[in-house]
């Protein structure tokens, strides 16, 4: 995994937004640029990428600095703590499935023109966050109904004026498969609960830090890839709740050491 890592600032911003929610969060909000160069640097990331993602994160306004002598503390804005502790509230709660529906689902009717990119991609990224599927142009569907006014905040940040929300019931059972699979590629997702599976069935580090950024930077990206359906709607044979499992699990027999570890860097 350090190799896929070590080239370029994206990857680096990427582990760094992990760093952050795991260790910073927690313990004040607040690190030294040595730090980051640290922990990065053990997951393969060179150091000029590592300043270039703290500096880029700090124009986006996620981070603020201060100098202490020659050396620079980085601190999480309201925004990035506001950002971050929702983040790990779906993280670490993501179970892979939802366990109890009442067979309602959530529609959003919204289209945007390909001309406006930036609120496209604002509106695929922020639903599918949400667990929202596209079975066609213009039409997100979700099997979480309550999270309507989630829907709200992402129409209203993506400055869609027009678009409708729905909460419905569907009386076509046996179309029901069609719609699904129209809507998410759960082979695409099964693979790579697989993937994780494999990855993580051993500690694939010795460095606490090390092995407990790599696992939660693999898992985080699972929220918004899948759209933690009920089971009923799920196949036969899906690993999602296994790989849930087995996340909790390498975390909490991790956790300690990585913290532990943590402190003493910084």
């Amino acid at each position: 995994m350090s190799h896929r890592h070590a080239a370029g600032a994206e990857s680096a911003r990427g582990l760094l937004f992990t760093v952050l929610g795991e260790f910073v969060l927690p313990a004040g909000g607040a690190a030294l640029t040595s730090a980051f160069i640290d922990v990065l640097g053990r997951l393969g990331v060179e150091e000029k990428a590592s300043r270039q993602a703290l500096m880029r994160t700090a124009a986006d306004g996620l981070l603020g600095s201060e100098r202490q002598g020659r050396r620079t503390l980085w601190r999480l804005t309201e925004a990035a703590e506001r950002l971050l502790t929702e983040g790990a509230e779906r993280i670490y709660g993501f179970q892979g499935t939802q366990p109890d529906w009442d067979g309602r689902w959530l529609l959003i009717l919204a289209r945007v023109p390909e001309t406006e990119r930036a609120a496209r991609h604002l509106l695929r990224t922020r639903l599918a966050w949400a667990g929202f599927g596209s079975p066609a142009p213009g039409l997100w569907v979700s099997t979480h109904a309550d999270r309507a006014p989630e829907a709200e905040r992402v129409l209203a940040e993506a400055g869609i004026a027009d678009g409708q929300i729905f909460v419905a019931e569907h009386h076509r059972a046996a179309q029901l498969s069609l719609l699904v699979r129209q809507a998410w590629d759960l082979d695409a997702i099964e693979a790579g609960y697989e993937d994780f599976l494999a990855e993580f069935a051993r500690a694939p580090s010795k460095d606490p830090v090390v092995r407990t950024v790599q696992l939660v930077h693999a898992w985080r990206r699972f929220p918004g890839i899948d759209p933690a359906l009920p089971a009923a709607l799920l196949p036969d044979r899906w690993s999602g709740t296994r790989a849930a499992r087995l996340f909790a699990r390498r975390r909490a027999e991790w956790h300690d050491a990585a913290r532990a570890e943590w402190d003493r860097i910084t």
